[in-house]
This record gives structure tokens, C-alpha cells and sequence, in this order.
């Protein structure tokens, strides 16, 4: 092997290590607006959540994406005494689990330090509606396996990392109406000829656990499933060799080809994958204040800036915001 093909490896491999720096680091910026990661006990203990009320009665789950439907409009003039916004408001700060490593989504700026992206952007709309302040906000990292435990147990108070509704999970937890729609893809190297899983037989593709896409890929035969905490932790398995290829979302993969010239996403997506802000299951009142918020940003073009802003360069213009469903 001559030292032209060993170096673009070399390079691969230096890509990765930058991008898991940059995923691990944390830190607190000025004002009310600061970074943990979960878990860290102390974090944990300092700063805990609003105490959720009782989990309502199960109900049927004829479609995964009725949420319930807003009360009203949503602003710091418009929050009950009482209500769980009411104790968001008085702890001082909305706590969201995010993700610090998905690149358009949820991933630290590495010149200002601060996490960023289209699911960023959908939190601070809810800490805009509850304080009049976008910045009266923690954002928690978490991951993906993480995201029902954190709620469940009180140590955030919202999920917004790219977290697909399903039936399954509305029995543990709640969901938002649909604020985006992604589908699930590959990502392959560069000089594959690989379009689809079907063209991966026997080889190894990666998916975080706890993830709708590595069950999807668990159930998909001719491939060897292979689990990582995170992306980040696929992608960089993928630049040393250990898998041949990655699946998940468009737009997550989407991130992870532009942080490695030697990869690119295949194919048509093969699933649909509705995304909604998770709330823990009692705290319906504080899911009807999000739908609300979400709703405005939806019509008034909120919702639209936000997907320019990150998304429209690597997956096109920005469709039509997906459409509310209630009826629980």
C-alpha cells in the first residue's frame, strides 16, 4: 500500500477525533442560558426538573401522532397559576435534553462554544413563550438512549433530539405534535456503489442504541446491526474502519457527510420518521402549551426561517411545515 492511499484514511481518522472533542466538550456561557451533560450527578441534583403531575389514563393509540390540542395561545401572559409552566417559570430556567452532536440539529459551534441548530432553535422558541427570553434556558446533553429515562425521572423537562413519535414510546412518555418529518437513509464512502441496505449484504452497518433506527435495522435481515452510544460514535467507527457503513435520519446524516469528505448519503428514504418534542406523560398541560407554540411558529414563519437557516443547503427548500394532529 503506497502512502497516497494510506493518507486519506489518516485524514479520516484526524476528522474523527476533532468531531468527538467537539461532542464531549460542555461548558456554562453568561446569563441564564448554560450547558450540562447528563449524567452528572451534581447537575442532576441542582438543578431538578418541575415535578411532574399524575401519567393520564392510557389511551388507545390509534395514531401515533394526535397529540392534544392547545388550550390557547401560548406567551408569559398566558400561564396558569399552578401549571407546570408556572413552575418552569419559577425555577428560572426551561431544562432540555438535546443532543451536541448532531450537526443542523443539535451540535456546538466551535467558535462560540454554544450548542446549535433546528432543534435549538424549536427549544428556545418554548423558553421565548414561557419567559419572554429565549435565553432563560439549560440545555442538557444527552443520548439518544437517554431521552424517555431524563424525562421520566424529572431531570429535564423537554426532549427536543431528533426523536421519532411512536406508539411504543407514547406509553412512557408524550409527545408534541409532529414538528418535522425526516426519513431514514445511508451513508456509505464515497466511492460505493451502495444506494440502499439491500446493496450492504453481510456488511456492517452502525446505529445508536436506543434508536427507532437501530430496531429498524435489527429487523432488517443480510446485515450485521452494530450499535454505538451516538452518530458521532458511528461516524467515527466508520473513518477507522469498523463498520462499512451508517444508517439514520436524512438530516443527521446529512451532518455527519459534511464533517467527512469521504462519505455520502444514498438512496430514497426507506421510512418516515415523524419528530415531536417529548414531555414526561403528566405534564399534559405543558404539551398543549408546546403544541401552542409550535402552531405560531408554523404560520407565522418561524418555523420556516429556522429550516433555512440549517437545513435548506444540505436537503432542499423548506417544505411546508408538517401539519398538527390532535385528538387525544
Amino acid at each position: 500500500m503506497t502512502a497516497q492511499t494510506i493518507r486519506p484514511r489518516r485524514l479520516r481518522s484526524v476528522v474523527g477525533v476533532l468531531v468527538v472533542l467537539a461532542a464531549t466538550l460542555s461548558g456554562c456561557t453568561a446569563g441564564a442560558y448554560s450547558e450540562t451533560t447528563v449524567p452528572t450527578p451534581s447537575a442532576t441534583e441542582s438543578a431538578p426538573s418541575a415535578a411532574p403531575g399524575p401519567a393520564p389514563a392510557p389511551v388507545e393509540c390509534a395514531d401515533p401522532l394526535a397529540s392534544y390540542a392547545p388550550d390557547g395561545a401560548a406567551g408569559p401572559g398566558t400561564i396558569p397559576a399552578g401549571s407546570t409552566m408556572a413552575q418552569i417559570r419559577e425555577r428560572g430556567r426551561l431544562v432540555v435534553g438535546v443532543s451536541a452532536d448532531s450537526l443542523l440539529l443539535g451540535a456546538r459551534n466551535p467558535i462560540s462554544g454554544r450548542l446549535e441548530g433546528f432543534d435549538i432553535d424549536m427549544a428556545r422558541l418554548v423558553a421565548q413563550a414561557i419567559f419572554g427570553d429565549p435565553e432563560r434556558l439549560e440545555l442538557r446533553v444527552i443520548t439518544a438512549a437517554q431521552r424517555i429515562p431524563s424525562l421520566q425521572d424529572g431531570t429535564v423537562d423537554l426532549v427536543v433530539r431528533n426523536m421519532t413519535i411512536t406508539c411504543s414510546r407514547w406509553q412512557d412518555i408524550a409527545f408534541s405534535a409532529e414538528y418535522y418529518r425526516s426519513g431514514q437513509k445511508v451513508l456509505v464512502p464515497l466511492g460505493s456503489d451502495a444506494t440502499s441496505l439491500d446493496d450492504l449484504a453481510g456488511q456492517r452497518v452502525c446505529a445508536p442504541a436506543g434508536s427507532t433506527t437501530l430496531t429498524k435495522l435489527e429487523e432488517f435481515e443480510g446485515v450485521e446491526a452494530v450499535a454505538a452510544s451516538t452518530h458521532t460514535d458511528c461516524l467515527v467507527r466508520f473513518q477507522r474502519g469498523e463498520v462499512d457503513a451508517i444508517t439514520g435520519d436524512d438530516t443527521v446524516l446529512a451532518g455527519l457527510a459534511a464533517q467527512d469528505p469521504y462519505a455520502k448519503v444514498v438512496g430514497e428514504a426507506f421510512t418516515d420518521e415523524p419528530y415531536g418534542i417529548g414531555v414526561n406523560a403528566g405534564a399534559v398541560d405543558l404539551v398543549r402549551f408546546v403544541n401552542a407554540v409550535l402552531d405560531q411558529a408554523k404560520s407565522d414563519g418561524t418555523w420556516a426561517a429556522s429550516y433555512e437557516r440549517w437545513l435548506a443547503e444540505a436537503l432542499g427548500p423548506a417544505p411546508a411545515p408538517p401539519a398538527s394532529v390532535y385528538g387525544r
